[in-house]
């Protein structure tokens, strides 16, 4: 695999960023000058990850300051059983690392487009352990080639926008 630099301006200092804008903000750190990306590697991999030093568990605020998630949502994913949370002493939600890496990865499968009741049988499979690895893996085969399509329909889209633009004596491109 190639080795990626990801720079620190690629992430701005904390996630306090709407994951979407994060994840854009890295890719775009490291895309070549022609749009493309690198493979996946490890690096980026990191890079997408949560933070090491984050304390052992959070409130609703500081969960929804950290993913970009709104309060309300994190109690939707919470009532629909996407996200297990505790309770403190005093009744309030409490998110721990896991809950926190599960809000992640919901929020990166809604992302791509995967509706919430996909996202949740993914999630009862994984659950119900790794007898159910090939159900898991057709899900997110159908999400890839949603997310393909989806690719192709942008592509022609922005080749006509592209057109219309220098119908006008636009020019396209940096």
């Amino acid at each position: 695999m190639t080795a990626v630099s990801t720079p620190p301006e690629a992430f701005p200092g904390d996630l306090q960023v709407h994951p979407a804008a994060r994840l854009r903000s890295i890719l775009d750190a490291v895309a070549a000058e022609d749009g493309s990306l690198p493979p996946l590697n490890d690096e980026l991999i990191r890079a997408l990850r949560l933070p090491d030093d984050l304390p052992e568990t959070l409130g609703i605020s500081e969960v929804a300051e950290i993913t970009g998630i709104t309060a309300h949502t994190l109690r939707y994913y919470e009532r629909i059983g996407l996200v297990d949370t505790g309770r403190d002493a005093s009744g309030r939600r409490v998110y721990d690392r896991e809950a926190l890496g599960r809000i992640a990865f919901v929020t990166w499968l809604r992302l791509s487009g995967m509706p919430i009741a996909a996202v949740s049988r993914y999630l009862e499979l994984a659950k119900a352990g790794p007898h159910t690895q090939d159900e898991r893996l057709g899900l997110l085969l159908d999400q890839r080639a949603a997310i393909v399509a989806q690719l192709r329909d942008l592509q022609g889209a922005l080749a006509v926008v592209d057109y219309k633009i220098t119908t006008y004596g636009g020019s396209c491109g940096s």
